[in-house]
């Protein structure tokens, strides 16, 4: 099966191609792809460097696909009028041209962003979409292209998925896996007892497996993805800390306080936390999964376990790590936690 993913020099581009080897690949980013990041058996892997945005090269990328798996966007640490043109133009182009090229499948990679700051938990399917900042309305904005999408005839998936991590995944947890590596405390918002759902790549991929291989009519819609197994955000990352052997410990803030300090360090670009991200940190967050495990799809990972593995991975790597940067794969600059670090 010819299969193209979109983002396919992502976290999750990098994951997905592994977990389909076998298939005929076409790793579509506007990042080269070096020879070191394709799978172990690359013989049917064509990769394409272009944008999302260019149609002319997604014709010849998606001509005889069978599958495509539209995971490229732009991350919230990106410039606003970027993010909204790569993710809702982006994924225009991609849903045309694959309506154009008679692609049979389409599963686009959401977020669980689109709920914004919810007033109640769990989240299911049909709950209102808002999502907040320009990443999360530009979210939004392309589940409604793929909603359209399906009025036409097109067959489209939507996952939602839980912020996910893994091997490979950096970004803000470098920066709190730097500190647990170093023994410093923990600031978390608020008391830290609220329950928190995160999600491992490896079961994101298998939902994406799942979903492309299910019944038409049992997939065309959106789906929910979060891990099973998930208790407070202390206790998730006090198993982090036994396992890592650390003295880290939690420490405890004052939400409101702690919000606001965040919201204005966002505002002059000196924290790499952005509004989703703070402003649901101190309340339960978690998604219904029963439409998808109706299909038989069950995650693997608990947050705890996958919390570990990536962190396992990041201490066997961390002295490689390239320079900083805004995507999920690269560590991200500290800003004004550089020097609260100092003090914990």
């Amino acid at each position: 099966m010819k299969v193209v993913i979109t983002g396919g020099a992502g976290f999750f581009g990098f994951h997905l191609a592994r977990a389909l080897a076998g298939d005929e690949l076409v790793l579509y980013d506007l990042a080269a792809i070096p020879d070191s990041e394709l799978p172990p058996d690359s013989s049917a892997v064509e990769r394409v460097q272009a944008d999302v945005r260019d149609r002319g090269a997604l014709r010849t990328a998606l001509a005889d696909a069978e599958l495509v798996v539209h995971a490229a966007a732009a991350l919230p640490l990106w410039k606003a009028d970027e993010i909204r043109s790569v993710n809702l133009e982006g994924t225009r182009s991609v849903l045309e041209v694959a309506a154009e090229c008679k692609v049979p499948r389409v599963v686009h990679i959401s977020s669980t962003a689109v709920y914004g700051i919810p007033d109640h938990h769990p989240l299911f399917e049909d709950d209102d979409l808002h999502g907040v900042g320009p990443y999360g309305e530009s979210k939004v904005a392309a589940e409604q292209l793929c909603a359209s999408a399906r009025d036409n005839g097109m067959w489209v998936t939507v996952l939602r998925p839980k912020t996910f991590i893994g091997p490979e995944r950096l970004g803000v947890f470098q920066i709190l896996f730097d500190w647990v590596r170093e023994g410093r405390r923990i600031p978390v918002i608020g008391s830290g007892r609220n329950r928190y759902q995160l999600l491992d790549v490896a079961d994101v991929t298998t939902a994406v497996k799942l979903v492309a291989s299910a019944p038409g009519d049992d997939c065309n819609r959106a789906f929910n993805l979060g891990a099973s197994e998930f208790e407070s955000v202390a206790s998730d990352l006090e198993a982090l800390f036994a396992h890592a052997k650390s003295p880290s410990r939690i420490l405890t803030t004052p939400a409101m306080l702690a919000k606001g300090t965040l919201a204005a360090l966002e505002f002059v670009n000196l924290s790499p936390l952005y509004k989703w991200v703070w402003g649901t940190a101190d309340q339960n967050s978690w998604v219904d999964c029963s439409a998808i495990h109706k299909l038989g799809w069950r995650p693997q990972y608990s947050n705890a376990q996958t919390l570990i593995r990536t962190y396992d991975w990041y201490l066997a790597n961390f002295e490689s790590m390239a320079a900083a940067g805004i995507g999920h794969r690269v560590p991200w600059s500290e800003g004004a936690l550089a020097l609260l670090r100092r003090f914990m």
